[in-house]
């Protein structure tokens, strides 16, 4: 099969085009790598030459504060029109986010036309938040959600900033159309499984893929190693200072026995470096379920504190602590569960192999790609 790929914003277009090239089958990714993560693409769409200049950069800027006009999404739009006849005769064009193109709206409803017109079938993830994301959690139907911050009044406007425009009217309208040029939509992980309960475009979920490469060895250190990485955008709805709080009670509990680090918004090839000689890996707290940094981890043998509700340990038949640590929003709970693995490192070793064999059974890159063949093969 022919694929077209559009967007990236964990690594999972990414390790879905290995497994799929390893099958035999042609793939070209498109985006902008996801700013300043830098995540790898075949054909860039980043808006480089707006703000490769100090000045470009301080003008666009500027009439985004007053007009909220985006200059990125205008560059954006003229760098797919230099590339769009490329993007014909596909078998499967699969977008990561029905924003992925990131160029204004009523522009990039048109070229999703164009793809569907040019192309066999148009497939979209459900794997962030978006329409469908922030409309179901806006019903308060579970008992945490990214928004639970915000329903809190515990978070401000700014904090979802980026979040909240999607439940929008000029954002439905836009999605509403989108979706109506998709063959159907597929989830990620449970928390989107339960977004899509009843749409009559639901594919069901196809688990996260992941490339599980030989462990590297954790240099030897007395001391267990924790580590948290913060992207400042997303740090709020992650619940990320739960894990702050915990990890200042954990530092003066045991000031001899753990090594804290943490880092902010640095490139995801120095990430995912930085993290390597951990023990212990701080993902998110409001989850159900894993998404893509978390899964990487387990598969280096980390245990790794994320989403692990009852309905994930129920749709893979595991066991509480089994394969990952169920992150609460509850510091006292989190400095509990750090504190049980500090002093008792054969957990950690336990937990670690348990969740790389979980990962290489259930997330392998190669047999969920075959999933998504299977999938994108149906009438």
């Amino acid at each position: 099969m022919k694929i077209l790929l559009i967007g990236e914003f964990s690594r999972l277009h990414n390790s879905l085009k290995k497994g799929l090239q390893e099958l035999g089958h042609e793939v070209l990714l498109i985006g902008d790598g996801d700013s300043f993560k830098n995540y790898p693409i075949d054909i860039s769409l980043a808006a480089n030459f707006i703000n490769r200049y100090f000045i470009f950069k301080k003008f666009k800027n500027a009439l985004f504060r007053f007009t909220s006009i985006n200059l990125e999404l205008y560059e954006t739009y003229f760098r797919f029109l230099k590339i769009k006849k490329q993007l014909k005769g596909y078998d499967v064009v699969q977008f990561i986010h029905a924003d992925a193109l990131k160029m204004p709206l009523k522009l990039q409803l048109k070229q999703i036309e164009f793809l569907q017109q040019h192309n066999n079938k148009l497939f979209l993830l459900v794997c962030g938040n978006d329409y469908r994301t922030v409309k179901f959690l806006q019903q308060k139907t579970l008992k945490y959600s990214v928004l639970s911050p915000y329903f809190l009044n515990n978070a401000t406007k700014k904090d979802y900033r980026y979040l909240l425009p999607y439940a929008e009217q000029k954002y439905e309208n836009y999605y509403l159309k989108a979706e109506a040029y998709m063959q159907g939509l597929i989830a990620s992980d449970i928390d989107y499984l339960l977004v899509l309960q009843n749409h009559k475009k639901n594919l069901g979920m196809l688990p996260n893929p992941v490339i599980t490469a030989d462990v590297l060895p954790i240099k030897p250190s007395k001391k267990t190693q924790i580590f948290l990485g913060i992207n400042r955008s997303t740090k709020v709805r992650k619940g990320i200072s739960f894990f702050e709080k915990a990890l200042e009670v954990i530092e003066k509990k045991y000031p001899n026995e753990v090594e804290i680090t943490v880092v902010e918004n640095i490139p995801y090839q120095e990430y995912i470096k930085r993290y390597q000689n951990c023990h212990i890996f701080l993902d998110m707290v409001y989850a159900y379920d894993q998404g893509y940094n978390a899964l990487e981890a387990m598969a280096q043998e980390k245990v790794v504190f994320t989403g692990a509700e009852q309905e994930f340990l129920e749709h893979y038949a595991l066991q509480e602590d089994e394969v990952c640590i169920n992150a609460l929003p509850d510091v006292a709970y989190l400095v509990r569960k750090l504190s049980w693995l500090i002093e008792n490192p054969g957990k950690i070793i336990e937990i670690g192999e348990n969740a790389r064999k979980f990962v290489k059974s259930k997330h392998d890159y190669v047999k969920i790609a075959k999933k998504y063949i299977d999938t994108w093969r149906q009438p």
